[in-house]
């Protein structure tokens, strides 16, 4: 009898991995086709960048330099008379008043040359009545011919010499009193008397005047410095411009503040320019007279100093910060119309209340990158985020 050969167990486990690796490879490929649609690339939005338009206000054009102080008056006391100190009559480093008297050398040999040369000088003026007398009489005897000629003319000398010796008693006796006034040593003028330099008792004047001490005025004071060749020319153009004599130019005002002070303080006003440049440095020399009535400015002090010329009634000013630079000079980031942003050149002046201000370059209407510059690059398009220009106060040093 014959049966049918079902198949072996073998043959069905094959037959179920094939199918089991092609359900495997099924799902492989839908998995992989699934991924694709996911990682398709989106592009990420622009960056939310703030930008804002310049700054518009007036700004005061100045002149900036360093300088340093000197005093206006500075002189050495001597002795100008030969003897010894007497004493000193003030305290060292004192702020004295003109006429103060500050030392005496020994005045006593001094007014007795005084005593006797006016002595001397009482006793020419009775020879001078004499001989006036004589002489007077000499020419009425002569008018009545009673004496020669000989001797009126005899008289008449003798009257010439005695007025000169009147004058001659009569300088001795200035030059007298010259020399015991000069035993008393006063100031000058208001100032302030340095540390003596001789002790009681020493002997000065003996072949040359001897240095005694120095007063220096300290109210007011100069402020010396220099301005460069193009700002001379600047400053020369502007005053044409408004039809300025150098007259006008010296009723300048000057700002002076010390190293230590924020902003300019002390203010004054300008008294000398020099009328010609150095050429070795390419600089004109320029001095100021400022009040000190408090003696804040030493004289010696390194200052800075500013001199406005100049006010532009309608000036662009952006923060610092929104400047960049590279080799061709310093460039603002300006979003056009597209919101795409470009580096704009521009020429920069000085800082006004903390903002600096653009002196080319750039117009009132302009959208400028004030934050996140290193987020943004020339050409690329980003989400402008308008905002205003916050205005610092602080005056800059």
């Amino acid at each position: 009898m014959t049966a049918s050969n079902p198949a072996s167990p073998a043959r069905r486990n094959e037959a179920w991995r094939q199918a089991g690796r092609t359900l495997a490879a099924a799902a492989a490929v839908v998995a992989l086709t699934g991924c694709e649609d996911k990682n398709t690339f989106v592009a990420p939005p622009p960056p939310k960048v703030d930008v804002a338009t310049p700054v518009q206000r007036p700004v005061t054009r100045y002149i900036e330099a360093t300088g340093n102080t000197a005093p206006i008056k500075s002189v050495d006391l001597v002795a100008r008379v030969q003897g010894f100190l007497q004493s000193i009559d003030y305290q060292d480093g004192s702020f004295v008043k003109q006429g103060t008297q500050l030392f005496t050398i020994e005045p006593e040999t001094y007014k007795l040359k005084l005593e006797q040369a006016q002595a001397a000088e009482v006793g020419a003026q009775a020879s001078v009545r004499q001989s006036e007398a004589d002489y007077k009489r000499q020419a009425e005897l002569v008018q009545r011919q009673a004496v020669s000629q000989a001797t009126l003319d005899n008289s008449t000398s003798a009257r010439d010499n005695a007025q000169a010796n009147l004058q001659q008693a009569q300088a001795n006796t200035k030059l007298a009193q010259v020399n015991y006034g000069y035993t008393k040593v006063t100031a000058p003028f208001d100032g302030i008397v340095s540390a003596h330099m001789v002790s009681v008792g020493e002997l000065v004047g003996v072949s040359s005047p001897t240095q005694l001490a120095t007063i220096v005025a300290m109210d007011p004071i100069y402020v010396n410095f220099t301005v460069n060749e193009q700002d001379v020319l600047r400053i020369r153009a502007e005053a044409a411009r408004r039809g300025l004599t150098p007259a006008d130019m010296k009723q300048f005002p000057i700002q002076v503040g010390l190293q230590t002070e924020t902003g300019y303080p002390h203010e004054g006003k300008l008294d000398y320019v020099s009328p010609t440049l150095n050429q070795s440095t390419g600089t004109l020399a320029v001095r100021g007279l400022v009040p000190n009535d408090k003696r804040v400015l030493l004289p010696g002090y390194f200052v800075r100093v500013r001199v406005p010329f100049d006010q532009e009634k309608s000036a662009l000013l952006v923060p610092d910060t929104a400047l960049g630079s590279d080799q061709g000079g310093r460039y603002l980031l300006v979003v056009n119309g597209d919101n795409v942003v470009e580096q704009r050149k521009v020429q920069i002046g000085p800082v006004d209340n903390g903002l600096r201000v653009i002196e080319g370059g750039l117009k009132p209407e302009d959208r400028v990158v004030i934050a996140g510059l290193l987020r943004v690059i020339p050409g690329q398009k980003i989400d402008p985020q308008v905002t205003k220009i916050e205005q610092s106060q602080a005056s800059s040093k």
